[in-house]
Parts: C-alpha cells; sequence; structure tokens
C-alpha cells in the first residue's frame, strides 16, 4: 500500500460522526412544580397580624394562580424572631416536608424573612439545594438553585444579621442606661411577686411561705428537708430544692437587686450565660417590697457558703475533693489524709491494708491541678466537640422520629389548622365574617393548635434521650462558665463531672455527666 494511499484511509476514519438527537419526553418536562411558601412576622402586634394574614392570602393567590404549579402549604410563623431556626415550628415543620420529598420550590418574602442568621440561613438553603429544593426570595430576585443563589442570599442575610444585631445593640445601650440611673427593675417576676408597670408588686399570700422557707433553713432544715413540707400544703406544681436553693440566694427578697447576673451573648444565636465581670453589674437598694429583712437575708447567705464548703468534705473547709475520687484498682471512694504535714487524697483499702490495694496516696494539689486544666480544656476545646455530639445525637432521635406516625398525623393537623387559620383571616378582610364570629373561632382554633403542638411537645420529649439532655445541660454549664478556674469549684464541677476514678498513680479519669471520659496524665510533684 502506498503512502498516499494510508494517508486517504486516515483521512477516511477521521470523518465527523453523525449525531441525532433525541427530543426530551414532553411527559416528564411537563410535570408541575410543587410550590410552597414561608411567612414570618416579628411581633404579635395587630399591624404584623394583619401583615400575617395578607402574606399568607398573597401566596396562596400567587402559587394557585400559576398553571405550571401545584400548590403545598404556607408555612407561617407569627411573633416569632427570626434569630434563631429552632423557634420557629412552621420552618421546623417545612424543612421536614422538604426532607419527606414533598416540595420543589419554597417562596419567601426576603433572606430576613427566612432567617436573620447568616449560619442557620446558610444551613438550610445548603440542605434544600442538596435536595434539588430552591429557595426564591422575592425582594431580591433571588432562587438559591442557581449557580450564584446561594453567595447572594448569604451576603442578604449578613446584611439582616447585622440589622439585627445593631438593634440588640441599641437595646442592650438602653437597658445599661436604664440601669446606671436606677429605673431599670426586671421584666421577670420571681415567686411570690407580680409585675405592675414594671414595678415588682409582693403577693402578701406568698410571704408566710418565703419566711417560712428561710426560717427553716436557718433553723438547720436542708432545702430537701424544707421541699416535702411544702409540698404536703402545695397544690399546685410541686416544690423542688433547686427552687428552695433559688429563692434563698435573690436578694429581691430583702428588697434589693442586683441586676445583669446573666448577660447574652454577641454572636447568634443569642445564648444567656453567667456574667463573670465581661460586663458590669449594678446594686440597687430598695428596688422592691421585702418579705424578709436584711439581716435574715445575710445570715441565710453565710450558712450557704458553709454548707457549700462542707458539701463534699468530711473535715469542713480543707478538702474540696471529699467524695469525689474513687479508686480504679478496688472502686472504693478516697478519703483525705495528711502525711508528712502535706494534704494527700488515700484508697480506704490501701489504707486498712496496703495488699488489698497497690494503690498509694496521690497529693490532693496534684489532682485539683488535674481537675483545673480539664475544665480549661473542656471550656475552650470542647464545647465544639460537645455541640457535634449534640447535633449527631438530634439527628438520630430526629430521624427516629421522621416517620412516626403520631408525629406525621400531628404535623398534618397543625397544616390543616394553620390553614383554617388562614382563611378565616382572609373572610375577615373581605368583610365576610362578623366581628364576633370571628374572633370566637379564631380562639378556638387558636386553643386547638396549642392542644395539637403541646400533645406533639409531649411526644417529642417523652422520646428525650437522656445522653441527649445530660450533653445539653454540660454545654449550658460550661457556656455560663467562667474562662479560667484559679481554685477547684465543687458547685461547678458537680454540673460538669460525675466522680474522678483514679486508674494509677499516673492517670485520673474523669466521667462527665453526660457519659463520656477523659484521661489526664498526673505527676507525683507535691508543691
Amino acid at each position: 500500500m502506498s503512502e498516499q494511499q494510508i494517508f486517504n484511509g486516515n483521512l477516511a476514519l477521521k470523518k465527523t460522526p453523525r449525531v441525532v438527537v433525541i427530543p426530551p419526553n414532553e411527559t416528564v418536562r411537563g410535570r408541575k412544580l410543587r410550590v410552597a411558601a414561608y411567612v414570618r412576622v416579628s411581633s404579635n402586634s395587630s399591624d404584623q397580624l394583619n401583615s400575617y394574614a395578607a402574606q399568607n392570602a398573597h401566596y396562596t393567590e400567587l402559587i394557585t394562580g400559576n398553571s405550571d404549579w401545584d400548590f403545598v402549604d404556607v408555612y407561617a410563623d407569627k411573633g416569632i424572631t427570626g434569630t434563631s431556626a429552632e423557634k420557629r415550628d412552621d420552618f421546623q415543620r417545612l424543612l421536614q416536608d422538604c426532607r419527606r420529598g414533598r416540595i420543589d420550590l419554597v417562596l419567601t418574602k426576603s433572606s430576613s424573612r427566612f432567617a436573620r442568621n447568616t449560619k442557620e440561613s446558610l444551613e438550610a438553603a445548603r440542605e434544600l439545594k442538596a435536595l434539588g429544593i430552591g429557595v426564591y426570595f422575592e425582594e431580591q430576585n433571588l432562587n438559591t438553585a442557581e449557580l450564584s443563589g446561594e453567595l447572594m442570599a448569604a451576603i442578604f442575610a449578613l446584611l439582616a444579621q447585622k440589622g439585627s444585631e445593631s438593634i440588640s445593640e441599641n437595646l442592650r445601650w438602653s437597658i445599661d442606661k436604664r440601669m446606671r440611673a436606677g429605673k431599670y427593675n426586671t421584666c421577670r417576676a420571681p415567686f411570690g411577686y407580680h409585675l405592675e408597670k414594671g414595678t415588682l408588686v409582693l403577693d402578701p399570700e406568698t410571704v408566710p411561705i418565703i419566711q417560712y422557707i428561710f426560717d427553716a433553713y436557718l433553723s438547720g432544715k436542708t432545702t430537701d428537708e424544707i421541699k416535702d413540707v411544702l409540698n404536703i400544703f402545695s397544690e399546685d406544681k410541686p416544690w423542688k430544692a433547686r427552687g428552695i436553693d433559688y429563692i434563698l440566694k435573690n436578694e429581691r427578697y430583702c428588697g434589693n437587686a442586683i441586676l445583669r447576673k446573666r448577660i447574652n451573648t454577641v454572636t447568634l444565636p443569642r445564648k444567656q450565660k453567667r456574667n463573670w465581670g465581661e460586663q458590669p453589674m449594678y446594686f440597687v437598694e430598695g428596688i422592691n417590697e421585702a418579705a424578709i429583712t436584711v439581716e435574715t437575708f445575710e445570715k441565710a447567705q453565710e450558712l450557704r457558703r458553709k454548707r457549700r464548703e462542707t458539701k463534699r468534705s468530711s473535715l469542713p473547709g480543707l478538702h474540696p475533693l471529699s467524695g469525689w475520687v474513687r479508686c480504679g484498682a478496688c472502686g472504693k471512694l478516697f478519703r483525705p489524709k495528711m502525711c508528712s504535714g502535706k494534704w494527700y487524697m488515700s484508697c480506704r483499702n490501701h489504707d486498712k491494708n496496703a495488699r488489698a490495694c497497690n494503690m498509694s496516696p496521690i497529693p490532693e494539689n496534684v489532682i485539683i491541678s488535674a481537675s483545673l486544666r480539664v475544665y480549661y480544656k473542656l471550656r475552650h476545646q470542647g464545647v465544639s466537640i460537645l455541640n457535634q455530639m449534640l447535633m449527631n445525637l438530634q439527628n438520630i432521635r430526629s430521624g427516629k422520629l421522621l416517620w412516626s406516625l403520631d408525629i406525621v398525623a400531628l404535623n398534618d393537623q397543625i397544616a390543616e389548622i394553620t390553614r383554617q387559620e388562614r382563611l378565616l383571616a382572609e373572610l375577615r378582610q373581605q368583610g365576610l365574617v362578623d366581628p364576633d364570629i370571628f374572633i370566637s373561632r379564631d380562639n378556638a382554633l387558636a386553643e386547638r393548635l396549642r392542644t395539637v403542638k403541646l400533645e406533639k411537645e409531649r411526644l417529642l420529649e417523652f422520646e428525650e434521650d437522656n445522653t441527649l439532655q445530660k450533653t445539653r445541660e454540660l454545654i449550658e454549664a460550661l457556656e455560663s462558665g467562667p474562662e479560667f478556674l484559679e481554685n477547684f469549684d465543687g458547685e461547678l464541677f458537680g454540673e460538669l463531672v460525675e466522680s474522678i476514678i483514679a486508674e494509677s498513680n499516673t492517670c485520673l479519669r474523669f466521667r462527665l455527666v453526660n457519659g463520656l471520659e477523659l484521661t489526664e496524665t498526673i505527676e507525683r510533684k507535691v508543691r
């Protein structure tokens, strides 16, 4: 074969292939989009409720008027803040229905109506986008299903968040100014008081109960013993020891107040934490009526301090670790023991018979140092890990409940009642319902909705896992705790640690209240 023939053959092989276009299936392409809307108003004012009804009517008409769309529902939250998604029941119902594959597109007025928290807004948008569901913001003309939609949504959500933070900052400044001027009281009335135009007014009928609590405590009774006595005569909610202790340490009952004991975090979502000196506090004398004298209150505080110091110590005021440390070899509790002028924690079995347990005494200050190091690690490194653990536990629990027939049925009832509320509001706007009939039916629907939501909450609480609850409490205790601990705080540690196990003379195991365990290497050096 000649070179020319080979060349011509190669040309023949490289001829352009023939392409046949296969048209799309008209039936598949023509499937209607299942469209829902999300509505939120920020307060319970009359104007906002009118806006709530108007938005419901707008989206119902908009979706049903589009021949290419199938109307799913309007998910609406009234009088709810947008800074945290957890507080919005219908927003959570919307996400659940999206996960079940019931929705293709979500309409909402703006990014600020969807969420004012950038993190939660993006998480929700990303999750829905992964499910093939777009979120369309009307004011910004943005659809998260588009390539740049999520980025733009993040920008608008960030602007909305900054606006919310600015409002919060102005509110904090206003409250601080009123505190400095002595014009701020409280927004929550403790037991025995009620609020009248911002002033705490003492209920005369509760004064004997408050006085009995202080007198009984000063006479030697514990909070558990006081609780048991009060519960004999109580017809309302049962008294708890923690509630008794709250009354005993609340200076309001002697007429004074310490303002700003707790503060809100600057970042979103807002969380309350104990004020450890990050912001100024204010002491106001004689701010409200007193149920007891200042002298009685101060005596109760002194007794509380003494009891707290001796709570975990067989020798008052000297051994904060008593009752905390357990032997990893034999299981017995350690007890304080002085040797050569220094305090040690020693296994009871080892003290009786060294052959019964080979765990030798550990210097007390070494265990305290290890405890402070563990607190620092938990406070600065553990919260993010615990939050991830909490999220995983919640996802597992949500997965179990997602297809629960009881929860699905209750969600359907909530959706139906919400539709009826929306229809009733529309009829009222059009003047087709008598005002008295509207109020009566609206109240009936509100009561039905409250009952259904309480039943749903009851089912969810019934399914609450103890580990989940303990992890949540552990995170709250850490977030409200100080940045550093200079001394062992038995009360704070009691909220974090269940026990300390001495694995060996060089290793301690800290068992947290939620079951997690951390090990900490120790040195035998005595200072």
